[in-house]
């Protein structure tokens, strides 16, 4: 296998979340395609094993390309008055289905779709990537050349229209107050407040280790007494990351990822704590540490 075969390897790992991203940004499969294989082709220009992070470097890419397609549409509207329509599930030239279009569609929403399509375009893309996907706003402020601050201003009048609009999901169930639940369980297990992590806890919170973590000590648990006792004074190392786009944390030596917690946050608790430490799986992860 050539590195050009290997680089596509990698790259398709992260086509569903770069697609996803897209469509948000866009509301059209076909301009979500188009701007995922401009990112690919821009993937096939850089020297790949420079990126230290691809992932994130993807999302970037995707995000700026999205942005640039957002401005041009704007720019060719003849007609001050004309909306763009966020498109239906079609059969689409990648070879995706209807069955997975509607897939698509339904995880946003096309209720969300049609406000996302009153916003700009530096506001669209400010809350797409802030609160759909939890990208820190130090990292969407050179892609909207602003400031973080004024990026946060940006995602906050999206967020504003967006839920005078569209019903949102119960708190705990978006990235960005998913991340705020975990970077406070990880702060609370530093310190070893048990109080504090029993009240981010469910009462009847499951904790499951994959057998690789468990032959390095850790044990399952049940119930909030239980997984708050388990992580007490501890996860001192563990940082912040997304896993596969969504809020976790990670345990790395030398940079590389060696044991992922997986947080499921319900109605603003977390509802189980999975470790995972084997080696093929955490290879098929996209792991993206976050400052803390």
């Amino acid at each position: 296998m050539d590195e050009q075969e290997l680089l596509a390897g990698r790259f398709e790992q992260h086509r569903p979340r770069l697609r996803a991203v897209a469509y948000r940004m866009l509301g059209s499969a076909a301009e979500a395609d188009d701007a995922v294989q401009e990112t690919w082709l821009r993937l096939t220009r850089t020297d790949a094993e420079a990126v230290e992070n691809l992932g994130g470097w993807l999302t970037t890419v995707v995000a700026r390309v999205s942005l640039n397609m957002l401005r041009a549409r704007d720019t060719r509207r003849e007609d001050p008055w004309e909306t763009h329509r966020p498109e239906p599930a079609v059969e689409h030239r990648d070879g995706t289905g209807p069955e997975q279009q509607a897939e698509l569609t339904e995880s946003v929403g096309l209720a969300m779709l049609v406000v996302l399509e009153t916003l700009s375009p530096a506001e669209r893309l400010a809350f797409v990537l802030h609160d759909m996907f939890a990208v820190p706003f130090d990292e969407i402020a050179p892609i909207v050349e602003r400031t973080p601050a004024a990026t946060r201003q940006l995602a906050s009048r999206a967020r504003r229209r967006v839920q005078s609009t569209v019903p949102m999901p119960a708190p705990g169930s978006d990235p960005a107050r998913r991340r705020e639940v975990v970077d406070a369980f990880l702060a609370a297990s530093r310190k070893g407040d048990f109080e504090a992590l029993l009240a981010l806890l469910d009462p009847d919170v499951v904790l499951r280790v994959d057998a690789a973590a468990a032959l390095s000590g850790a044990a399952a648990a049940v119930g909030a007494q239980a997984v708050a006792d388990t992580f007490s004074g501890r996860a001192k190392a563990a940082q912040p990351a997304l896993i596969d786009g969504v809020p976790g944390a990670v345990w790395a030596s030398a940079g590389k990822p060696r044991v992922v917690f997986d947080f499921t946050v319900e109605d603003g608790r977390i509802a189980s704590i999975d470790l995972l430490a084997d080696a093929d799986h955490l290879g098929r992860m996209d792991v993206r540490i976050l400052d803390a």
